[in-house]
């Protein structure tokens, strides 16, 4: 659970992109901050060098070049490397590109000549003057551009100028979990998961917990997930020491537990088939797409959440219960409901499993590659709006 969000999500959408095609030819364009220069390569490997897309060994997906930010010819040479495939996907968030609010990413656009499916993984409420113009640039440089939720689709249609028909909502896209809960003994097991940071709301989770513990058997509260590398770089471990501090305050140390371990997908699926209840406490109100909340409702696990915009979307239909944010007494009854009445728990698995066919990677791979392959076969439509060209 080292890597971002965005990093993992890239890496399950490519790998099912590949899996049922033995016949495709895809690769990859890593993004690395400036502070990684000194561990990427100007000059590539030989396996990374060979012509990419059309012309290569047609079953072999590789690493065809990293673009490091804020790098002098590099949106251009990711563009040439980009080219040489049928359609370039392009991941969109603020702060993976170099430049000013990730501004670099619009003469890798501008320099692109192939179909192009741009991902929004933020559209935000509230942008400055520069995120709008970098947003709007972007969506006007795409053939098509993919959200996750229609949150996320309303929110850009009615704050930003894009052309309605031009944006496509296709879900996150999760592994699939559905198998049996892992059985485990003593009470039930609370988890959440992810990159740990300040907004996750676990102060909250944390307090709910000292309301159960009336509860027989009580149940467990495992936080799992390493630091975000960005606040671990920004402010250390400030944010886990004091929930650890909070936890010793409030006497829950034989409750609440911490796994900051690296987890691979395989662990990680067994950690979360043994979770009795998923808990999103997240403080943000403006969320519009969670990777660890498709994954919840993929493995059909009961979730607690707070009312961000993807729970609120995802949710609805009754395979959640949504908490007011920073409440914890309202998480704690939640998670009493799930824990102490099995009616509540099996409706919400049950209307969870309605829901995760249409979640997993195959089928969001699948809505990708027919995006793609109607793309290609109107080549030569390309908007005529272009963005506002950046020197690099």
């Amino acid at each position: 659970m080292a890597q971002c969000g965005l990093a993992t999500f890239t890496a399950a959408l490519f790998d099912e992109l590949n899996s049922p095609a033995p016949g495709a030819s895809s690769g990859v364009v890593r993004l690395l901050d400036a502070t990684d220069r000194a561990g990427a390569t100007a000059e590539p490997a030989a396996p990374l060098t060979r012509s990419p897309g059309r012309s290569g060994r047609p079953d072999q997906s590789i690493l065809v070049g990293d673009l490091v930010a804020d790098t002098p010819g590099g949106p251009r040479a990711a563009a040439r490397l980009l080219n040489g495939f049928d359609v370039a996907v392009v991941q969109h968030e603020y702060g993976v590109y170099g430049g000013p609010d990730g501004d670099e990413v619009l003469a890798v656009l501008g320099a692109l000549d192939v179909p192009v499916i741009v991902v929004l993984h933020t559209v935000l409420v509230k942008p400055t003057p520069h995120q709008r113009h970098v947003l709007e640039s972007v969506v006007a440089s795409a053939d098509a551009v993919v959200v996750m939720t229609e949150t996320a689709r309303v929110r850009l249609v009615e704050g930003f100028q894009v052309h309605p028909r031009r944006v496509v909502v296709i879900p996150h896209g999760a592994a699939d979990n559905r198998r049996a809960p892992t059985e485990h003994s003593g009470g039930p097991i609370i988890l959440t998961w992810g990159l740990i940071g300040p907004g996750k709301g676990i102060e909250w989770g944390i307090a709910a917990m000292a309301d159960l513990a009336d509860l027989d058997p009580a149940p467990h509260y495992v936080i799992a997930g390493q630091t975000h590398p960005k606040v671990l770089a920004r402010e250390g471990e400030a944010y886990r020491e004091g929930l650890a501090a909070r936890i010793r305050d409030l006497g829950l140390t034989g409750s609440v537990s911490f796994d900051d371990r690296y987890l691979d997908p395989v662990s990680l699926a067994g950690l979360v088939r043994q979770a009795d209840v998923v808990l999103l406490p997240y403080d943000s109100v403006d969320q519009v797409t969670s990777g660890v909340l498709i994954e919840a409702v993929a493995a059909l696990r009961p979730i607690v959440a707070t009312r961000f915009p993807h729970a609120v979307e995802l949710l609805g239909d009754g395979s959640g219960l949504l908490v007011p944010h920073r409440d914890p007494a309202a998480i704690a009854a939640a998670v009493r409901r799930i824990t102490t009445d099995e009616t509540v728990s099996a409706g919400l698995a049950s209307a969870a499993a309605a829901q995760a066919p249409d979640l997993l990677w195959p089928a969001v791979a699948g809505r990708y590659r027919r995006l793609a392959a109607g793309l290609v076969a109107r080549a030569g439509s390309r908007p005529s709006t272009a963005p506002v060209p950046v020197a690099r």
